[in-house]
């Protein structure tokens, strides 16, 4: 039990940091002793929904989702009004009682949603979220042991459904651990001790398949400790049809699958690299991820997909779907290695993708973001593109394909929820940035972690520490890769706290209410090159509606990106409505940035953060950049200048104004470059 002091402390620490006080957090059970232990311990584990909170610019953002899409989005649409309700309705992609495509859309919705109800202590998020999942829970105690209760084993033989299985799963993972209701690990259980894993192709990145309920599957076993769960997955992973998908992975190029898809699937052998402890399990999915990163990578940290991998380019998009799948896959590869890398780039997914296709209200969205967005008839005319001019334009759903909506509402919570996480050493680390506040018991101490900051858009983080009674434990600091002079602070004097190898700074003291850790990480400017690629010769790019869009080859169009700290940066093209770029505005620029002459970016801080963040333009740190104008007319097939551009071809040198990329609706980031900036090859 909390003391009265340690409550009052804790309270006005909350209140001035700007958070929501939560006082009947659910005690969630201890994880028990695990009769088959991991060969590799997992770095680092999770906290449930609620133990942290947003503060700040954060908690902004939240809440704003939980006014807009998350909180209304089965008022908006019968799929998820509807969805997961045993009954038969109307919907794009809906089969017999419901099934097909409403139960993968659905279950995105609903896992969302119950992170983020409990994250935020909304009755009425939580009341929304125990209203549906709850039927699915008595379903499956007292049905058919699958979630999808009303229907025989055999619907599992549909590989969509079975793919959507695993939706609901880790929906119902994070409602246990919100609430440690003891009958939702129950049903856990019940469906993954027997669950059919249907063995995947050994190509299958470009299809969906129901291996990717080892995902819940391993999270329900490490909450129950029921061997017949575990057993399940390890026989599944030495099956032939299993290592044949590791082989391929780790000796195979990706094809240019679906990148939803390949997201989820090449995170299969990852899952279960702890408890096989065969370190080719953890390798085809790093591999997998690297080598689809270097043909299909964009800025912000994630793959090109429209729906397909599409290759590297500043008109490729990225389907909205993926900020939710990609950001899941690192995360689980951040948890098994607790390499920092991982880390650092799920950062730059959520700042920069993760606001980038859904409106400053959380009222509309997207179905794709690009790194370049102009007029859509400039960068999406039908015949031109696949999805033509609605995959672009903002609205309540986004599309009439209903994914993108459904897995939105992850983007928030799932980052929220690994800012902070534990430690085998009974330690707890600050992962991810941003205002936080941890609620923790450590070894039978009440602790409070809160970190108030305005990262990343400032440089400053402080981490207030409350505590029951003074505790001895290791805080494990994330030193970002990019950050080059961390400074480290403990009670106003600077310490020296060397980065271990997968790059924390590690304190470990006896620790007492009131102290306090500073940590300054100094961003600089840094100026990215590379070039356009070849789309893909496949199929879904050479049909005659989409122009033929592989048939263009040889496509080596220069480009420059800028980033400060976590951020990438875009020339701002202001917007009327996230769908009406406003008249008049100039983005026919060449970054001029010498070789190696960063310094010449200038920092302009505006001061403080807003009242209320919104993501507007006026964003509190902005970059001057030197750049110089010319004549260009792009358009998907030639989106930037097949070569550098010419002094000759520009205007004079003058000044340009980034902001974040994330605060933007239409903008340029990926610039051309001019001949005078060109590192080349």
């Amino acid at each position: 039990m909390r003391s009265n002091k340690f409550s009052l402390l804790l309270a006005v620490v909350a209140v001035s940091a700007g958070f929501l006080i939560n006082a009947n957090a659910a005690d969630i059970p201890a994880a028990p002793e695990l009769p088959v232990p991991a060969k590799v311990p997992y770095a680092f584990e999770t906290f449930g929904p609620g133990a942290i909170k947003p503060g700040g610019w954060l908690l902004d953002w939240a809440q704003s989702a939980a006014k807009g899409i998350t909180g209304h989005l089965d008022e908006w649409e019968p799929v998820y009004g509807m969805g997961w309700k045993a009954v038969e309705f109307e919907a794009r992609g809906a089969a017999e009682e419901g099934t097909g495509w409403p139960l993968e859309q659905c279950a995105y919705w609903l896992d969302g949603l119950v992170r983020l109800a409990y994250i935020l202590d909304d009755p009425a998020l939580i009341a929304k979220a125990q209203a549906r999942l709850d039927p699915v829970v008595e379903g499956a105690l007292t049905g058919s042991p699958l979630f999808i209760h009303w229907r025989p084993m055999s619907q599992l033989d549909t590989r969509f459904d079975n793919w959507a299985h695993s939706h609901m799963g880790r929906a119902l993972v994070a409602y246990y651990q919100a609430t440690g209701d003891k009958k939702i690990l129950d049903a856990l259980v019940r469906v993954y001790s027997t669950f059919p894993l249907p063995f995947p192709d050994p190509g299958f990145e470009a299809d969906v398949c129901g291996s990717v309920n080892l995902d819940p599957l391993i999270e329900t076993y490490r909450m129950s400790g029921n061997s017949a769960v575990i057993e399940n997955a390890l026989a599944y992973a030495s099956s032939p049809d299993f290592i044949a998908l590791t082989e391929n992975y780790n000796n195979q190029e990706p094809t240019a699958g679906h990148s939803v898809i390949f997201y989820e699937n090449i995170r299969v052998p990852a899952v279960v690299y702890p408890w096989t402890g065969n370190r080719e399990h953890l390798d085809a999915t790093v591999n997998m991820l690297t080598k689809a990163q270097n043909k299909n990578g964009l800025p912000v940290g994630l793959i090109s997909g429209e729906e397909y991998n599409s290759g590297t380019g500043s008109t490729r998009n990225i389907e909205t779907c993926d900020v939710a799948a990609g950001a899941l896959t690192i995360n689980r590869l951040f948890r098994i290695t607790g390499d920092r890398a991982y880390a650092d780039r799920l950062e730059r997914i959520f700042f920069n993708a993760g606001p980038a296709p859904v409106a400053r209200d959380f009222k509309t969205m997207s179905y794709f973001q690009s790194m370049n967005r102009l007029e859509e008839t400039r960068i999406a005319e039908p015949t031109r593109h696949p999805g033509g001019y609605d995959s672009y334009r903002f609205s309540n759903l986004g599309h009439e394909v209903l994914c993108c909506v459904g897995n939105l509402n992850r983007v928030i919570p799932n980052y929220i929820m690994n800012m902070w996480m534990k430690t085998p050493d009974n330690g707890i680390a600050a992962t991810l940035y941003g205002p936080s506040r941890l609620t923790a018991d450590i070894g039978g101490v009440d602790i409070e972690l809160t970190c108030v900051t305005d990262y990343p858009f400032g440089e400053d983080l402080r981490i207030v520490v409350a505590l029951s009674r003074e505790k001895t434990f290791p805080l494990y600091l994330r030193i970002p890769e990019w950050c080059s002079g961390p400074v480290i602070t403990l009670n106003g004097t600077e310490i020296y706290a060397a980065a271990n190898d997968n790059g924390f700074a590690v304190i470990s003291r006896s620790w007492k209410s009131g102290d306090e850790i500073s940590l300054h990480f100094p961003m600089s400017v840094k100026v990215e090159q590379g070039r356009e690629n070849d789309f893909p010769r496949i199929k879904y790019y050479t049909w005659e509606e989409n122009r033929g869009l592989a048939f263009k080859t040889g496509i080596q169009n220069p480009y420059a990106s800028v980033s400060y700290g976590p951020l990438l940066f875009a020339l701002p093209l202001k917007d009327n409505t996230p769908n009406e770029m406003a008249p008049n505005a100039v983005w026919n620029y060449a970054l001029d940035v010498s070789p190696g002459g960063e310094s010449e970016i200038m920092v302009m801080r505006t001061g403080e953060m807003p009242d209320r963040w919104s993501w507007q333009l006026d964003a509190p740190v902005k970059l001057l950049a030197p750049a110089r104008q010319f004549e260009w007319d792009p358009d998907n097939l030639q989106p930037l200048p097949s070569a550098p551009v010419a002094s000759a071809e520009s205007g004079k040198r003058r000044i340009i104004e980034l902001v974040p990329y994330g605060v933007t609706k239409f903008r340029i980031s990926m610039f051309p470059v001019t001949e005078e900036s060109w590192i080349g090859e």
